[in-house]
């Protein structure tokens, strides 16, 4: 796993703006802390930070491979979990390979199928190609946007980078942030190509963009579609559990320390015992879990969680045989200015998800100190439907994205802190309601299905190409920070195209959600993991952390001339921030959050905030 980034000016000679690459590659340091190069020609330039994997002598980048037409250059960030087979493939085609790595795999698969290498991939991730033999960059993203990738537009090219950071860094860049970035902010509908930052898109998920004198064009390489599903329950519950086999194995592949993510709930534990399987003999899987000081004790049910992990992660542990750790966190550590900061410099964004995201950092740093790579259930709710909101009549028939229908502390009115003439500026509902019309015309209709079952599959595709990019994005930010590698193996397209197409009565066996993974990996697995109820990420539900916010916010609130204060609203933060803890709710809560964050991140980046809004 690496960062990456580069600048391609047609008019401009990049050899002597080196400094300036080398300032956008040194952004990327946390994401690659094991090596850093750069390659600079007249008009291209490819940075590359190094976390080493996969051939860690051999695998240095950027790499090169000089042809008799010029030199074709690699930066790379990711995995090739099918390197193996595409290495035998190239190899009987003639070519040579002078490493172990999957990135000369992928380097050399460009050599031989062009920009369709991207359609031979089984892997997460995100690259750049220069090829010097005609001139052109070639920057491709994986299917289901593991990876990310930023992409600016300049006069006579382009600046790139594998977060927004890297492009930033660059002068021709302008840090300007609208009321129209702020929009989405808002919104929560991961719209596409929205990156925050004026004249910045994120590149989609299985897109291709091509740069040269001609301009910047992409193509979509992959897409979510519709497919008639013809096998019957046994058939389908056996293709999942060998699907899931085949990725795992794939995926535990590394020449560094790996283990698991495990919560204790269906999907890590799935993952866990499936690498355990892969385990070589003798040795036993690390697997890792969060938890707060007290919270098993202490454990009120909340609106999205009925349970502690605790007990369930012991069992699994029990059951599996993991050597296992758990990451014992002090709430009041959550509190500290200083990890909010380093969260918010991790994730670009003004606006995350609160203890949640810090709470992950201090977990992903306490991994990195003995493991490299770590395996995690994401991506399975959204595969198999295991959120409420898939369960949830009026949700479902909302007609808008479930997971703001169904209304909790993350994602109610989430313009509520904001000052009233912002609100009204921002037209969140009719944002939401456009956001929605164009993903919900992205779902391909099946000929046959009923209006149900094509009810299902939108939710279905709702979530695999909107709510997962964003909690992906998220849990790539926080782990590259910590220099984690965490793979996704419920991310693998073969399994995401076989499961989307699978009728919602086969995805619900026996009436139990997500019960075809269930079916799927249930005789691995203690059975009251296996009909746990589903229950996200935990939340520190300790009082003292809710009164450090409040003193935060008080403190926030001194200064009437802070730039946060002409996005939030001192009345609402004031009113929030001196009643008693215990009334605070979920929702002041996250509001609270959200305005420290902003605080954070407009001293980290400095923006030009031009929001066209006046208060009445």
């Amino acid at each position: 796993m690496c960062g990456i980034t580069g600048w391609v000016g047609f008019d401009t000679d990049l050899t002597g703006r080196r400094e300036v690459l080398a300032a956008m590659t040194a952004t990327m340091t946390a994401r690659g802390p094991d090596a850093g190069d750069l390659w600079v020609s007249r008009h291209a330039g490819l940075g590359h930070r190094r976390l080493a994997v996969i051939d860690p002598v051999g695998g240095a980048q950027p790499m090169v491979c000089e042809t008799a037409d010029g030199p074709v250059v690699l930066a790379y960030s990711g995995e090739t979990y099918n390197h193996a087979e595409l290495r035998r493939e190239l190899v009987a085609l003639g070519y040579r390979f002078r490493t172990a790595s999957d990135t000369e795999v992928v380097l050399t698969g460009y050599r031989a199928w062009g920009d369709a290498v991207a359609e031979r991939l089984n892997g997460m991730y995100a690259f750049a190609i220069w090829d010097g033999r005609v001139d052109r960059l070639v920057l491709v993203r994986d299917r289901m946007g593991v990876k990310p990738l930023y992409l600016h537009r300049t006069k006579d090219g382009v600046l790139f980078g594998s977060e927004p950071k890297a492009v930033l860094a660059n002068p021709l860049f302008r840090r300007r942030v609208t009321t129209e970035g702020l929009r989405e902010l808002a919104g929560f509908t991961k719209a596409s190509g929205w990156a925050l930052w004026e004249d910045l898109a994120e590149v989609e998920p299985g897109t291709i963009v091509t740069v040269d004198r001609g301009g910047v064009r992409e193509r979509s390489y992959w897409r979510l579609r519709a497919h008639p599903h013809t096998d019957d329950a046994r058939t389908t519950v056996e293709t999942v559990g060998g699907l899931l086999a085949d990725i795992i194995r794939r995926q535990v592949v590394s020449d560094v320390p790996w283990c698991t993510l495990l919560s204790g709930g269906l999907d890590s534990s799935a993952v866990t015992a499936l690498a355990a399987d892969e385990a070589a003999d003798g040795e036993k899987v690390r697997s890792y879990a969060v938890d707060f000081t007290g919270y098993e004790e202490t454990f009120r049910p909340d609106e999205l969680r009925s349970t502690p992990d605790s007990p369930f992660v012991r069992e699994v542990v029990a059951h599996v045989g993991t050597l296992h750790s758990d990451i014992l966190l002090d709430p009041r550590q959550l509190a500290d200015p200083a990890l909010r900061r380093a969260v918010v410099a991790a994730r670009d964004l003004p606006i995350g998800l609160g203890d949640i995201d810090m709470s992950m950092l201090l977990l992903f740093r306490a991994i990195r100190a003995e493991a490299t790579v770590a395996l995690s259930g994401e991506f399975a709710d959204e595969v198999f439907g295991g959120y409420p909101w898939f369960h949830h009549p009026a949700a479902l028939a909302a007609e808008t994205f479930p997971w703001l229908a169904f209304q909790n502390s993350y994602t109610a009115d989430r313009g509520l802190p904001l000052r009233p003439g912002l609100r009204r500026a921002l037209q969140l509902d009719s944002y939401v309601a456009d956001q929605y019309d164009e993903a919900v015309a992205q779902v391909d209709p099946l000929d046959g299905e009923d209006a149900g079952a094509h009810q299902m599959r939108t939710a279905s595709h709702l979530h695999v190409t909107r709510l997962a990019r964003a909690l992906l994005d998220r849990k790539d930010r926080l782990s590259m920070a910590a220099g984690l590698e965490v793979r996704v193996p419920f991310a693998d397209h073969r399994l995401v195209e076989y499961v989307h197409n699978v009728p919602w009565a086969l995805k619900t066996i026996d009436g139990r959600p997500k019960g075809l993974l269930c079916a799927a990996v249930a005789h691995r697995l203690p059975r009251s993991v296996v009909e746990r109820v589903k229950s996200p990420y935990p939340s520190s539900q300790d009082e003292h952390y809710v009164i450090a916010l409040q003193q935060q916010t008080r403190q926030l609130l001194s200064d009437p001339g802070s730039a946060v204060l002409e996005v939030f609203d001192p009345g609402w933060l004031r009113v929030a921030a001196t009643g008693p803890a215990v009334a605070v709710t979920g929702a002041v809560r996250t509001g609270l959050e959200r305005a420290l964050d902003f605080e954070q991140w407009i001293d980290l980046y400095q923006p030009d905030l031009v929001l066209d809004h006046k208060d009445s």
